[in-house]
């Protein structure tokens, strides 16, 4: 399936958002949104990631990200979201998730997708925005970090743990970031 938005540019920073299928709020369960962090730290630590910023939000990702030199994020995403979908499947399973209707749902979008075999978690792409200016990236950094005050979860982004806000209000956030 061809994509309008694809990563051009390797060495780039991308404004991306990875959504789960049918905009299910999967990350309102901790042990879900810790598989999320984890994949994340992991991609930083070993597959050249590089966050500038980033949000949790319950149905979808939004990141700030380049590669570092030597890396392809397409790579690293592709390989993160295959990863994390296995993951959050297993970890489904294994919770006693009340919510008995997500494999459900992750199963049927399976069916309907050729590439998956049994269950299909996120949605296709990414969504890649190149960041070329300043001004582009201020606005797309505003977004992020605002996202959950316009969701109505918080009333100052700082407040959002899964967010990169709080590292750029001076404080320790759950990720490391690279500031703007």
């Amino acid at each position: 399936m061809a994509f309008k938005y694809a990563v051009t540019d390797q060495n780039d920073i991308y404004f991306i958002t990875t959504t789960v299928v049918g905009w299910i709020d999967a990350f309102t369960r901790k042990e879900l949104a810790e598989v999320i962090i984890e994949s994340l730290k992991y991609c930083q630590s070993q597959k050249g990631l590089i966050i500038y910023a980033w949000c949790l939000m319950p149905s979808h990702l939004h990141m700030i990200v380049s590669a570092k030199e030597n890396y392809k994020l397409s790579d690293i995403i592709r390989d993160f979201k295959k990863f994390t979908s296995k993951k959050i499947i297993k970890t489904i399973e294994e919770i006693n998730e009340s919510r008995e209707w997500l494999l459900d749902k992750f199963s049927f979008a399976a069916r309907i997708n050729m590439k998956n075999k049994e269950y299909k978690f996120w949605q296709d792409g990414f969504h890649p925005i190149a960041l070329y200016s300043n001004e582009f990236k201020d606005q797309k950094l505003d977004y992020i970090h605002n996202n959950p005050i316009e969701s109505g979860i918080v009333s100052e982004p700082e407040h959002y743990n899964y967010s990169s806000a709080i590292n750029y209000a001076g404080g320790l956030g759950l990720l490391e970031v690279v500031y703007l």
